[in-house]
């Protein structure tokens, strides 16, 4: 049987979609008797895109999992790393976010040394706080703050010393993956906007009519239209679920800021800086900074929030002076209430878009992606039970992310605004996550304490955040065993023995990325 993925709606969703889904099912086979490539004839993957649309131009942080995406695809990195500006994002740094001042920690991509092995953070719980918890556990976090790179040069691509991910311009990315999954993975492009949808007798999606006359019939439809949700929302009127009553932020205000030399400091981490009304993100790319502020309209409003981005600004010397006009965007955070619809799925903002704290956004995108690619249903009776199951995982898959997004305000000591005393109130912490901290007064984050295979947070990450935050775990060193602690206390030499050795090896950014150019 032949199946037809049509996407609807281009985009870093439509266009990752298609890449991941095209790379395993129409990638070029050799015939086995000549050097011809012939498409195989299983698969159509069919993106029709509106001219009129606009990328949305953000997110612009990755996940370390963005480096399988691209291998899978087929995209080299020094290809990915020079078409798109991008740079190296090793951690996320938050600064201000415990008590307004300038304290800060970091959520490194590289999990505390002995993980799964031994429970460091009962043992840093349970001595004195001489160093943070990062610093303790890892490298990576000492190796941001010197701007340096993940990998030497003489690595190969997607190789590492620390784990990592990207920083890339939104709108390159979108050029870059367009042209590799057409003239590459046999992607059809078809440009034109829809005018309405053909349903067939049992409810699924016969076709869809473009302006102009033109049918484009499928088997499967990914709805990756972005706010507009052309599928998922017009035609199939899927609720959608609103969780601001415990993630108020609703609007942004985004920026692109040059460098003011090709000299200066090209940052290895997302910052995110806390604000009175919400917080500033900062991503450094090769040319430029994107910087934005989300908030909550609630407790502010767009001039006070614009003068704070601006002052944010304005005060890094490491920014060129330049005439700058924020580009205002407005959502609402929450999800559908079903992904996956008859022979509809939703991936990217038309199934759900929350603010981008963490970078959640491309990460859902390539796991949303990924599981349709491998589990590609075959006959429409297998679609059914695909669509129950890939429900149920993305639903959790929300509320994990919607948990741990919370848990950064959830932990703050600020009480010097309306907004960071409401984000403490109890009605605003769900009850999974109250239920989990309750659990983490006397045990760190572990490994056991879930039965989900596919989680997005591991106990790392969940180590890092609340660690860092200042979070107390009641452990006596008492309580930990002798052979632990011996092992601990080897685990933390190689720790500093790894920081020592990483910094006198690893160039910075800037020296990776401008080597990238001299070939």
């Amino acid at each position: 049987m032949k199946t037809r993925v049509v996407i609807v709606g281009g985009g870093t969703a439509g266009w990752l979609t298609a890449g991941i889904i095209a790379a395993k099912h129409c990638l070029e086979k050799s015939t086995g008797k000549s050097t011809e490539n012939t498409l195989t004839q299983e698969t159509e993957v069919i993106l029709v895109e509106s001219p009129d649309v606009k990328n949305l131009g953000v997110g612009e942080g990755t996940w370390p999992t963005m480096r399988d995406s691209l291998r899978q695809i087929g995209i080299s990195e020094r290809t990915f790393l020079s078409c798109c500006d991008a740079s190296f994002k090793q951690a996320s740094k938050f600064v201000g976010w415990s008590d307004g001042e300038n304290e800060h920690y970091y959520h490194p991509f590289t999990a505390p040394v002995g993980y799964g092995a031994v429970s460091i953070a009962e043992h840093w719980s349970a001595t004195p706080k001489d160093i943070d918890f990062e610093s303790w556990v890892c490298a990576q976090g000492t190796i941001c703050k010197q701007n340096l790179a993940p990998k030497t040069p003489q690595m190969p691509e997607y190789a590492f010393a620390l784990n990592y991910g990207y920083h890339l311009n939104a709108g390159k990315f979108v050029k870059m993956l367009h042209q590799h999954c057409v003239e590459k993975l046999g992607v059809q492009y078809i440009q034109g906007h829809v005018e309405h949808v053909l349903p067939a007798e049992n409810g699924d999606i016969a076709s869809i009519a473009l302006v102009g006359g033109e049918h484009v019939e499928g088997d499967l439809f990914i709805d990756c239209s972005g706010f507009a949700a052309i599928l998922i929302g017009k035609h199939y009127e899927i609720p959608f679920t609103s969780k601001q009553n415990i993630l108020f932020n609703d609007t942004a205000l985004a920026l692109q800021v040059d460098h003011a030399s090709d000299e200066v400091p090209i940052a290895s981490c997302t910052v995110a800086t806390a604000q009175k009304n919400g917080w500033i993100w900062d991503i450094s790319l090769q040319n430029r900074r994107g910087i934005g502020h989300v908030f909550s309209s609630d407790f502010t409003d767009v001039e006070q929030a614009e003068q704070a981005l601006l002052k944010y600004v304005h005060n890094d010397p490491f920014l060129a002076a330049q005439k700058l006009s924020p580009r205002k965007i407005k959502f609402t955070p929450g999800h559908r209430e079903t992904f996956w619809h008859k022979n509809c799925v939703a991936i990217g903002v038309s199934a759900g878009f929350v603010e981008p704290l963490e970078a959640t956004a491309l990460v859902l995108i390539e796991k949303s992606a990924e599981w349709i690619s491998q589990q590609l249903p075959r006959e429409r009776s297998a679609m059914t039970v695909l669509a129950k199951r890939f429900n149920l995982l993305t639903l959790q898959r929300w509320q994990e992310i919607i948990d741990f997004l919370k848990l950064h305000y959830v932990l703050t000591n600020r009480t010097d605004s309306e907004y960071w005393r409401a984000h403490q109130q109890p009605d605003s912490i769900p009850e999974s996550l109250q239920d989990t901290m309750t659990l983490w007064r006397t045990q760190a984050p572990g490994l056991y304490e879930t039965n989900q295979r596919f989680e997005l947070f591991s106990s790392a990450s969940k180590q890092y955040v609340l660690y860092g935050m200042g979070y107390h775990t009641a452990r006596e060193q008492g309580d930990l065993g002798r052979q632990e602690a011996s092992m601990v206390k080897r685990l933390r030499n190689e720790t500093l023995h790894t920081t020592e050795k990483l910094l006198s090896v690893l160039p910075s950014n800037r020296q990776f990325l401008s080597g990238l150019k001299k070939g």
